[in-house]
């Protein structure tokens, strides 16, 4: 019995994390759409412009963002090519391999970012942290 009611708050504990994860997502989703932006742009956006790629520069390989925002790497290929239509990203070929392709923002993308930080981190204190 005991082994039963464990293993029914491990069920009831993932089910938790899968409905905060899902009211936060769809809150991010509803803040940023005035912004021409979903909470997944928001997110490629967010690792493009707070970090370096692994080699040190501002320009990420696709594999390395997958590896931080979650999404397979062909859903991201879409994002990134709709990000780069919107003027928000450039890709390049990787120099050093020319089968990868690199990804940074533009000034447009950094501005953007700029602007919608706050909405974001706003959301995520008022779901995540109480606030």
């Amino acid at each position: 019995m005991a082994a039963k009611k464990a293993e029914q708050a491990l069920v009831d504990q993932w089910r938790e994390i899968l409905a905060l994860h899902a009211r936060t997502q769809c809150a991010l989703d509803r803040a940023l759409v005035g912004h021409g932006l979903c909470a997944s742009d928001f997110e490629v956006l967010d690792v493009l412009a707070e970090g370096r790629a692994a080699d040190g520069s501002c320009a990420w390989r696709v594999q390395e963002i997958a590896d931080r925002v979650h999404l397979s790497q062909s859903a991201l290929s879409r994002l990134v090519a709709r990000l780069e239509k919107d003027g928000l990203v450039d890709r390049a070929l990787c120099p050093e391999d020319r089968r990868g392709v690199r990804v940074a923002l533009t000034d447009k993308g950094r501005a953007l970012h700029g602007e919608v930080r706050p909405v974001q981190r706003a959301v995520l204190t008022r779901l995540l942290a109480g606030g």
